[in-house]
């Protein structure tokens, strides 16, 4: 196996470290924490220098790590505005990536992904959401939560019941995509507030009160969207799993320039035994779980995904991601919690949760090795 990234995103990682220094400011990154405000000038900044280049799935996986590293929240903030962009590119027809997914991959609209329900989140099959046909058009009814880009977005891809599955364990059936968008009648979103971690991203409730869809806004098949969803998954995870490194870096670097100053502190230059203990327990977990997220991407990239490798990366990295930011704060006490490492703390916790909480991805692997035993 080669680990040696391509030159391509070798200067990926360049360009993104060049774009942090230049635009990311602990000042910006602080304010848009404490008043839950999307960065929107950082993020026009980052289209017009076409920081997220779609060229290439890499140069996307490695500006996120090195984003993430800088400041989580802004990071995810850059990054976030073409979430669900893959599911046109997979499923979608001309028309739809021509009005829908260009202008997102240009910079020029943000969209969002409309999956998750109050009593529906790991359990993807249960939504309540519906899209009934009338005519020339689908009528929805329901609601959505905990949607990023939720007040922000042009259109969302909206995954809703169209016709009753055929029994009670086959609930996957019958669930279908719809782009919806924001400026249409009956639809509404509030913003939510208090969250506990990336704060400067939007996140929203959706709420649908018989919003008339066309019936060319349908992506792909009727009653195949549960299918695309789970593959966009598979796609976004290898993603969630780079932010997870990139937060895990970033930690790991403050603590080490924690210990340097400790060193001088103390007038020997040396860094005491603990701290050097922690830095090699974060450093070699970030290593295997950089090792795991390339691997996964690799096959993923190469448009032959692993699920098991795909979910052994996800929960990994954001364990570690929650990990490494608890072991630097432990570690630099007062002067931990007084900087932005307290940030990074409550930013990773949201990784072991959305794409897949990680007793999800736990339960998959379980499930697909079991299976790969079975010879099924």
């Amino acid at each position: 196996m080669d680990f040696e990234l391509d030159e391509d995103a070798k200067q990926a990682m360049v360009k993104a470290q060049e774009f942090v220094k230049n635009y990311f400011t602990e000042e910006l990154a602080a304010k848009s924490d404490a008043k839950e405000e999307f960065p929107w000038d950082l993020v026009n900044a980052s289209r017009k220098e076409k920081i997220i280049d779609f060229s290439s799935p890499w140069k996307v996986l490695v500006t996120i790590e090195e984003l993430c590293r800088k400041d989580p929240g802004l990071g995810i903030s850059v990054t976030i505005s073409a979430f669900g962009a893959e599911i046109f590119m997979l499923f979608g027809n001309d028309y739809q990536k021509e009005k829908y997914m260009n202008p997102v991959l240009g910079g020029k609209a943000t969209m969002g992904l409309g999956v998750t329900e109050a009593g529906g989140g790991s359990d993807v099959a249960n939504i309540k959401t519906e899209a009934r046909r009338d005519g020339d058009n689908f009528i929805l009814n329901g609601g959505k939560m905990f949607i990023s880009n939720g007040q922000i977005s042009d259109y969302f891809l909206v995954l809703a019941r169209t016709s009753p599955p055929p029994s009670p364990d086959k609930k996957h059936r019958g669930l279908s995509v719809f782009v919806v968008e924001s400026k249409l009648p009956g639809f509404k979103s509030n913003k939510l507030h208090g969250k506990l971690g990336v704060r400067a991203t939007n996140t929203a409730e959706l709420i649908f009160d018989n919003v008339k869809v066309p019936k060319e806004n349908l992506v792909g098949e009727e009653g195949k969207g549960f299918y695309y969803i789970m593959t966009f998954f598979n796609i976004s995870r290898i993603y969630v799993a780079a932010q997870g490194l990139g937060i895990a870096q970033g930690a790991l670097d403050r603590l080490i320039n924690y210990s340097r100053e400790m060193g001088k502190v103390n007038g020997d230059g040396e860094i005491i035994e603990e701290l050097q203990v922690a830095i090699a327990e974060i450093a070699t977990r970030l290593e295997a779980a950089r090792n795991l997220t390339y691997k996964a991407a690799s096959f993923l990239f190469k448009f032959n995904p692993n699920p098991v490798i795909t979910s052994m990366a996800k929960y990994y990295a954001a364990e570690t991601a929650v990990y490494a930011t608890q072991k630097a704060l432990e570690m630099t006490s007062l002067a931990g919690i007084t900087s932005d490492l307290e940030r990074f703390y409550r930013d990773a916790k949201i990784l072991e949760i959305w794409e897949g909480a990680s007793e999800i991805e736990k339960l998959i692997i379980t499930r697909m090795i079991l299976k790969e035993q079975r010879g099924n």
